[in-house]
């Protein structure tokens, strides 16, 4: 039996923890024969353990797999661009990932030609910005399943070229000048 504190309300259900009037946690009531002798009432005597009791389970579920029904095997997903063609045995050639080294080269060397321009750049970094965004543009238009950065390329011997003509530009003025 248990009890609640606040409205003396009994309850009988073990499983029940709570009180439905008030919802205060209820308290197991304890025999007045097994404890020592107290003043207090024996409907009043609570037990100093609230935990609720444990409950053993049934045995683990034992399944029969060979009474499952067999499945149709799962569909391979196919995302656009997932095999380029058909390999060595009829099987699926994968795509490798394209390479944008030389163009991103390139524009990091153009970049820098434009922060150094002053210092004569565009001679010892526009010119090889230049010529590294050529190879990388000649490389995409070559093989455009194995290499990209067409856009980024075409953007290095851009800047690569104007800064390296600013430089020669630049030593011109300043030999004709001293």
């Amino acid at each position: 039996m248990k009890q609640c504190r606040s409205c003396g309300q009994t309850y009988s259900d073990a499983d029940i923890n709570f009180c439905l009037n008030d919802g205060e946690l209820l308290s197991r009531l304890v025999d007045p024969l097994s404890r020592s002798v107290t003043d207090e009432p024996p409907a009043t005597i609570f037990a100093d353990d609230d935990s609720p009791p444990t409950l053993m389970m049934d045995s683990a579920r034992v399944t029969n797999q060979h009474s499952w029904q067999a499945s149709a095997p799962p569909v391979q997903w196919q995302g656009q661009n997932a095999m380029s063609s058909v390999g060595f045995g009829n099987l699926p050639a994968y795509l490798q990932p394209k390479s944008h080294t030389l163009p991103t080269v390139g524009l990091i060397l153009g970049i820098s030609s434009l922060i150094f321009v002053c210092c004569f750049g565009g001679i010892w970094l526009g010119l090889p910005a230049a010529i590294v965004g050529f190879l990388g543009l000649r490389n995409a238009d070559n093989f455009p399943d194995r290499f990209g950065g067409r856009g980024m390329a075409i953007g290095a011997m851009i800047v690569g070229a104007i800064t390296f003509f600013i430089s020669l530009i630049h030593i011109v003025l300043t030999a004709i000048g001293s």
